[in-house]
């Protein structure tokens, strides 16, 4: 099933805001928008919820010192203990002053990775991945707003998004993936 969606392009990141938010507050949905670089509260502005990627990377930082622990206490405390500058391997924690850098350095890696995957699993990235981009003038100095025109008259909808300051608008079919 194709859907109808309306590409207008924009030449001001201001000029997107409003129009972003005079679209939304007519009732018009905004699908996504394309820019070429970040603007500071788009986010906001089309409706997308803050993300809970700080609390991810908290956990996955979490694993990376668990780890870390488990591995040190195994290694140098139950399978080979060794008796290094003096300091008996009694205890773990007697020892965890010259465990330190590596509990750190563990955590910073599985964060640091898992994240990186995460995001490419969360946004749908992957090599090799043929680009999404609708209008390459997106990445130079264009703004894209697309809205969807399912149940919506055409042709009140130009009108509304030429008033808002759009340079230009296309009508396009999109086939919907499932």
């Amino acid at each position: 099933m194709a859907a109808t969606k309306i590409y207008a392009i924009y030449k001001d990141d201001d000029l997107l805001m409003q129009a972003v938010k005079q679209t939304r507050s007519a009732n018009y949905h905004i699908s996504e928008v394309f820019t070429p670089f970040p603007v500071h509260g788009l986010d906001h502005a089309v409706g997308i919820a803050p993300t809970r990627i700080a609390i991810t990377a908290f956990l996955y930082g979490l694993v990376g010192l668990s780890v870390a622990v488990a591995m040190m206490n195994f290694m140098m405390i139950q399978d080979w203990p060794q008796n290094i500058g003096g300091k008996p391997s009694f205890t773990f924690y007697q020892n965890m002053p010259a465990f330190i850098p590596i509990m750190f350095e563990l955590t910073v890696f599985f964060a640091g990775h898992l994240m990186v995957i995460t995001f490419y699993m969360r946004s749908k990235l992957w090599p090799f991945k043929k680009a999404e981009n609708p209008d390459p003038r997106t990445t130079d100095d264009h703004f894209l707003m697309e809205v969807d025109a399912e149940n919506h008259d055409l042709e009140m909808l130009t009108k509304f998004l030429y008033d808002t300051g759009a340079s230009e608008i296309s009508l396009i079919e999109k086939e919907e993936d499932h």
